[in-house]
C-alpha cells in the first residue's frame, strides 16, 4: 500500500523511517522469493536432465530394432531404374534389360460440333475394364460432352479420367479424351455403354473385345492401346502391368522411371549396408556422452565464485548417472562380442565418457554382425537394458516426474505464502503510517504551542526592558 508523505508538519524524517521499516519487514518476502527461484531452477534442471535421458532412450531403442542390422542397399548403373530394398531381400547382382514401359490406354472420341449441348436425356455410363471390373457413372440433366467429362471425373471408381480437346476443326472441334487411370492392358477399357440414353450411346458406345487373339474395336474413337512393362532380369522375361515391379526379386522394388539410353543393360547390385548399425552405435555413444555433459552442467559448483548450479548435490541426479553407468558396465554378450571394448568402445576414466575406435567398430559390425546384434539388441542386450533404465526415470509417474511434482507443489505453496506475507506486511505498514501521521500532527501542534509561548515570553521581556 502506498505511503503518503508524512513528517512535513513535524520536520521529522518519518518517510525515511517508514521506508527503512518496510525494507526490514520485506526480508521474509526476499527469502520466499529466493526459495522460489531455487525451486524453479531445480524444476528447469530436472527438465533438462529428462530431455537428455529421453534422447538416450531413443538411441537405445534404435539399437533394439531389427532393421538396424543387416540392412541392404541397392545401386543402379542407370538413373532410368530406381531400386528399393527391404530387409528380406538377398544380396546379389542383376542385369536388367528393359524392352517396354507400361503405358495407359487412351480413347479419343471423334470430333463433335458442341461441348455443352445435351445429347439425349439422362442415363448412366457403364464402363467395364479388361480385368472385368465394371462401374456405372450416373448422369444428371447435363448430357453434353462437358457433362459427361464432369460426371466421369467426379466418380473415383470409374477407372478412367476424361478431358476435352479442341483440335481446331471448324465444324467438329470438340473431342472427348478418356484415359485409363492405371497402366497396363488389364486396366484398359473393354466396353463403354450408355443405358437409358440411346442418343448418347450412339456417340460414346465402345467395344474393345479380344477374340481368337485379335482385338476388335468398335466406336467412334481413336485408340492408343495400353502396353505392359516388359523386361528381362538375368535373362528371365518379366511382364508387368505397372512400372513399379515388386518382389520379382524378393524384397526388391524396381521402379521403371524411363527407358534406359540406347537400350543399355542396367546393372543392379544389392549389397549389405552396415552404415545403419554403425550410425546407431555412434548415436548411442553421442547421447550417452551428452547426458554426462548435462549432468555435469546442472550439478557443477563454481569454487571461485562460490556458486552452486541448479542441482548441485542432488541425490536423484547422482542416481541417474550411477544407474546408467551400471548398465554400461554390466553389458555382456557372447561369441566375438562380449564387451563394449570388443565393439571398439572404451570409457575415459577421467570423464566417464565413451570413446569410439571407428576402425574397430566397423570391423566388428562387418565380421561379426550376429554377435554385435545379440550384444546390442538381444533380450538382455545393451539397448533394452538402457531403454528400461532410462524409462524408470522419465516415464509418467517415474522418479523424475515424482520429484518435479513435489517441486511444483512447493512452488505453489511458496506463492501462497508470499501473497499472505505481503498482505500481512502491507497491513502492518498501514498501521505504522497511521501512527506516524498522528505523531506528525501532534508534534506539529506542539511546535505551534512552543512557538506561541516563545513569542509571548519575548514580548514580556521587551516590556520589562522598556520600564
Amino acid at each position: 500500500m502506498a505511503i503518503s508523505s508524512i513528517g512535513v508538519g513535524s520536520g521529522l524524517p518519518l518517510d525515511k523511517l517508514l521506508e527503512d521499516i518496510r525494507k526490514s519487514e520485506n526480508q521474509p518476502l526476499v527469502l520466499i522469493q529466493q526459495k522460489q527461484i531455487i525451486s524453479e531452477a531445480r524444476l528447469s534442471g530436472y527438465g533438462i536432465i529428462k530431455g537428455s535421458l529421453t534422447d538416450l532412450q531413443k538411441s537405445s531403442q534404435a539399437l533394439t530394432k531389427a532393421e538396424t542390422y543387416g540392412a541392404l542397399k541397392a545401386t543402379s548403373s542407370s538413373e532410368a531404374l530406381g531400386i528399393k530394398v527391404e530387409n528380406k531381400a538377398v544380396a546379389g547382382n542383376y542385369n536388367i534389360k528393359v524392352e517396354t514401359l507400361a503405358t495407359q490406354q487412351s480413347l479419343v472420341l471423334a470430333g463433335q460440333p458442341s461441348r455443352d449441348q445435351n445429347i439425349g436425356t439422362g442415363g448412366s455410363i457403364d464402363i467395364t475394364l479388361a480385368n472385368g471390373e465394371s462401374h456405372s457413372v450416373q448422369l444428371g440433366s447435363d448430357t453434353s460432352l462437358q457433362g459427361v467429362m464432369k460426371a466421369i471425373n467426379a466418380d473415383p471408381k470409374a477407372g478412367v479420367q476424361a478431358t476435352m480437346v479442341n483440335d481446331g476443326n471448324p465444324d467438329s472441334p470438340y473431342r472427348l479424351m478418356i484415359t485409363a487411370k492405371d497402366t497396363g492392358t488389364e486396366a484398359s477399357v473393354a466396353t463403354i455403354n450408355v443405358t437409358g440414353n440411346d442418343d448418347l450411346n450412339a456417340v460414346l458406345g465402345f467395344n474393345n473385345i479380344e477374340e481368337n487373339g485379335v482385338t476388335q474395336s468398335s466406336g467412334s474413337y481413336t485408340v492408343s492401346d495400353a502396353q505392359n512393362a516388359k523386361l528381362t532380369i538375368n535373362g528371365i522375361e518379366v511382364n508387368s502391368q505397372s512400372n513399379s515391379i515388386e518382389d520379382v526379386i524378393e524384397g526388391v522394388t524396381i521402379d521403371l522411371k524411363s527407358m534406359p539410353k540406347d537400350g543399355e543393360t542396367v546393372k543392379v547390385a544389392i549389397t549389405r549396408d552396415d552404415t545403419a548399425a554403425i550410425n546407431a552405435v555412434k548415436d548411442f555413444v553421442k547421447s550417452y556422452n551428452a547426458l554426462l555433459d548435462t549432468i555435469k552442467s546442472q550439478t557443477a559448483f563454481d569454487v571461485e565464485n562460490e556458486k552452486s548450479s541448479a542441482l548441485t548435490g542432488d541425490s536423484l541426479v547422482r542416481r541417474v548417472e550411477t544407474q546408467m553407468r551400471s548398465v554400461l558396465n554390466g553389458a555382456e554378450g557372447s561369441g566375438a562380442i562380449r564387451t563394449l571394448a570388443d565393439l571398439g568402445i572404451k570409457t575415459d576414466y577421467k570423464t566417464g565418457k565413451l570413446e569410439i575406435d571407428d576402425k574397430k567398430l566397423t570391423a566388428a559390425v562387418k565380421d561379426n554382425l550376429a554377435d554385435v546384434t545379440g550384444f546390442l539388441s538381444g533380450e538382455n542386450g545393451l539397448g533394452k537394458k538402457m531403454d528400461g533404465a532410462a524409462n524408470e526415470f522419465i516415464k509418467s509417474g517415474g522418479l523424475i516426474s515424482n520429484a518435479t511434482d513435489g517441486i511444483d507443489r512447493n512452488i505453489k505453496d511458496l506463492k501462497k505464502q508470499y501473497a499472505a506475507t505481503s498482505e500481512r506486511i502491507d497491513n502492518k505498514m498501514e498501521n505504522y503510517r497511521k501512527q506516524f501521521s498522528q505523531l506528525d500532527v501532534m508534534v506539529n501542534q506542539m511546535n505551534g504551542v512552543s512557538n506561541y509561548l516563545n513569542q509571548q515570553l519575548s514580548m514580556l521581556a521587551n516590556m520589562n526592558n522598556q520600564k
